[in-house]
């Protein structure tokens, strides 16, 4: 059963029942991110969904989390290049409560002085952190190769140098213009009566006053990039990136079975020739990125220094095999089915559901269809996968990113 409701502000809210279960899971969904914000501003969506935990006029930064805890709730947040999370799952009983502390770090946090200080040295660890994560940098970069310094290029903690200088009036104006009611969905999925979750949207965020989000769309540059990160560490890390399709393209599903088949599993075809046949990477998989205007379909390996070059030859040879052969009746149809049962997993998650719901109606202002979906999947033939497969892989529009003790950067 699945409820909708717009305030009368524009707030828009979806509930998922889900009866049966002992909990719920309530989210704030707000359509802003890396992908929208200016040089100046760059890491400051990240920032804000850090200092929204700090403190409000009626709770310091503990009390907010022991309240939480108390009610044995979980709450977190975070941020991506066109979306920025807040959450919360309790068990049903202690739904309001959860809600309550919810509504209030979202919309009356004040960022204390001195709490932005201490914050600004936490995130600039996550930055530094990053950086000691190369398979994050990689991918990181990958992003950078493929779409520049800005829009969908943009490193989602942004650079140490702009969140040490921001200030409270650029967090509070920031806010102003992306935070606005006709930008944010509130989703619940869980055991939870529609009639009080609605109740509950209304109650906290009724009284928000309504604005017109500024949301330009954010520049697509596409790149062909190589991007070499030389760092002293055991493994060498390289990924490989080309366009497709945006998420609303009629291609969208079958470039889903395309990755499962290419690089989604143990039994992928990039997994059992790179790990299993030639062992060369331990971890090694494929993954499609879309958004409103456009999308990736990137490649990530990690290896022996020693051996990436060879690990990437064996990669670019997997990927022209694919693109050359296309794929058999036996791995599509197990790639459709591995497809449909992740679809159909993600049913008995709260959290999967909750965010599922709240995307589908923020980014296309509809409510997610269940049979629909999987109506769509199960009509998929392999025929339309080897459309999307001979549409992709344009290896003079793909751009690679390499980190790791390499002597030079691993090219295509």
């Amino acid at each position: 059963m699945v409820t909708t409701k717009t305030l009368k502000n524009g707030i828009r809210v979806i509930v998922k029942r889900m009866e049966g279960l002992l909990s719920v899971t309530m989210g704030v969904l707000v359509g802003t991110g890396a992908a929208y914000e200016t040089d100046e501003e760059d890491g400051i969506s990240h920032f804000i969904e850090h200092m929204q935990f700090k403190g409000t006029d009626k709770h310091t930064a503990f009390e907010l989390s022991d309240a939480f805890d108390a009610l044995g709730a979980q709450v977190n947040a975070f941020t991506g290049k066109d979306m920025t999370c807040f959450y919360a799952k309790s068990t049903s009983d202690h739904a309001r409560e959860a809600f309550a502390l919810l509504a209030e770090l979202f919309l009356d946090s004040t960022f204390p002085e001195e709490e932005m200080a201490r914050e600004k040295g936490v995130v600039v660890e996550e930055i530094n952190m990053d950086e000691d994560s190369p398979e994050d940098l990689c991918l990181d970069l990958l992003a950078r190769a493929a779409y520049g310094n800005r829009g969908y290029g943009r490193n989602i903690l942004g650079p140490a140098s702009n969140v040490e200088g921001f200030t409270r009036g650029q967090l509070f104006g920031y806010k102003a213009k992306k935070y606005c009611p006709e930008n944010i969905v509130i989703s619940f999925a869980g055991n939870l009566d529609p009639a009080e979750a609605t109740e509950l949207a209304e109650k906290y965020f009724g009284g928000m006053k309504a604005c017109a989000p500024e949301k330009q769309k954010p520049p697509v540059l596409r790149e062909k990039n190589c991007i070499f990160r030389k760092k002293p560490i055991e493994q060498a890390h390289f990924a490989f990136a080309f366009p497709t399709v945006p998420r609303d393209d009629p291609s969208f599903s079958a470039i889903q079975v395309m990755n499962v088949v290419l690089g989604g599993g143990m039994s992928s075809r990039l997994f059992k020739k790179v790990r299993e046949e030639l062992g060369l990477a331990y971890s090694v998989y494929s993954y499609s990125s879309h958004y409103e205007e456009t999308g990736l379909f990137s490649v990530y390996a990690a290896v022996n220094p020693q051996k990436a070059e060879r690990a990437a030859e064996a990669v670019v040879s997997v990927l022209k095999d694919f693109k050359r052969e296309g794929l058999s009746e036996e791995e599509f149809l197990r790639g459709r089915e591995q497809l449909k049962s992740s679809n159909i997993f993600s049913q008995e998650n709260t959290s999967s559901q909750m965010l599922l719901y709240g995307k589908q109606l923020l980014y296309k202002n509809e409510v997610y269809d269940f049979e629909k979906r999987m109506a769509e999947i199960s009509a998929l033939t392999r025929e339309e996968v080897l459309a999307a497969i001979a549409q992709n892989f344009d290896f003079s529009e793909a751009c690679v990113a390499s980190v790791g003790n390499l002597e030079r950067a691993i090219t295509l």
